[in-house]
């Protein structure tokens, strides 16, 4: 999947970026109106996550343009505008969602999901999350490794319960940063490590099998 990255701040183009490559996908970036319609008009997206107030040409007069040119791309704005108006007017632009600054990168992710893969009707989740032997219990807040119970901190459940909850996918470093510890930014620290490593050692303390894998440059993930 390929996105156009629509951003002016820098900062943020760059973690988004960053963020999004770390789930797998391929993205092109701009930090004007005028690049942004070059792109999206003559390469191939997926998806595009657009800024609203932009240098050169705004980002509304981005998607106006595209719509008028009957390119139908996916498009996510995102705005420091909140107020009500603000966001129909971006819907009515032709904005397929409307994310307001600042945001959890999660959340976008989680919306582009949406639009790229739409959910299915129906799904209910369990209350328990299982892999193997280990069963987290979302009631009752308990984690057991073959029918012996498993004293984990809360940091240490979060942890394990988003590992879980997205069994099979490598999830990224950035990722857990935001979930778990709700850090926007790269804090330049080992404490995922340290969890993790924590984490495993109460796993695996019955001489369970290793059940987080460490994925080198990519993040982690529960098979």
């Amino acid at each position: 999947m390929k996105l156009l990255l629509v951003e002016d701040d820098q900062t943020t183009l760059a973690y988004l970026s960053k963020g999004l490559r770390e789930q797998g996908y391929s993205t092109d970036e701009a930090d004007n109106g005028v690049d942004a319609l070059h792109l999206a008009t003559t390469g191939e997206y997926d998806l595009i996550v657009l800024d609203r107030m932009l240098p050169k040409l705004d980002g509304l007069a981005v998607l106006s343009a595209l719509r008028a040119a009957n390119i139908h791309i996916p498009v996510i704005i995102l705005s420091a505008l909140s107020h009500v108006d603000e966001r129909i007017r971006g819907l009515k632009a032709g904005g397929d969602d409307y994310l307001t600054k600042p945001f959890s990168f999660a959340e976008l992710q989680l919306r582009i999901e949406n639009l790229l893969h739409r959910p299915v009707a129906g799904d209910v989740r369990s209350t328990e999350l299982v892999a193997g032997d280990l069963v987290m219990d979302l009631i009752g807040h308990r984690v057991t490794r073959g029918g012996e119970a498993v004293s984990l901190q809360p940091k240490e459940f979060q942890l394990l319960r988003y590992l879980l909850e997205h069994r099979g996918q490598v999830v990224s470093r950035t990722l857990l940063f935001e979930a778990v510890w709700d850090y926007h930014f790269d804090p330049k620290t080992n404490v995922i490590d340290v969890h993790v490593a924590k984490l495993r050692k109460k796993l695996e303390a019955g001489g369970g099998e290793q059940l987080i894998d460490t994925v080198r440059g990519a993040g982690y993930v529960i098979r």
